[in-house]
């Protein structure tokens, strides 16, 4: 079962929760156990499990990425700017797929684990493929 999450993401860089979202996408499918395999099919956004019970562990992951990887204008590629230069490296760093495993017809997540769709260009539509 192939299904598409689309979401409009916010200005400038993001990490949305779409944890909801995929529990019902799961729930809905009637699989009992299996796997749940994100795919982003975008070069500046990504997909990572991390918490969202507090909102400053998002801020300090997209600090941190910019910190790492910061905007300037000697990347050798600039296609389009040097903001979506920095936006391609920084979904490669984090990971464009994420698998989960599907266990009596639910998400197997810890307690404060999240599903977190990562945007390093933002504001556009997006969409995760389940």
């Amino acid at each position: 079962m192939l299904t598409f999450i689309e979401l409009q993401t916010p200005a400038g860089e993001s990490l949305t929760d779409v944890t909801p979202r995929l529990r019902e996408i799961v729930a809905a499918s009637g699989v009992p156990d299996g796997l749940c395999v994100l795919v982003v099919p975008h070069t500046t956004a990504a997909i990572t499990l991390n918490s969202a019970l507090d909102p400053a562990t998002a801020q300090d992951i997209l600090a941190d990425l910019r910190r790492l990887v910061p905007t300037r204008v000697d990347f050798a590629h600039q296609y389009d700017t040097p903001a979506d230069a920095a936006g391609h490296i920084k979904a490669a760093l984090v990971g464009h797929t994420l698998t989960l495993i599907v266990a009596g017809g639910r998400l197997l997540l810890g307690g404060s684990q999240s599903v977190l769709f990562c945007e390093f260009d933002g504001p556009r539509a997006r969409q995760v493929q389940v």
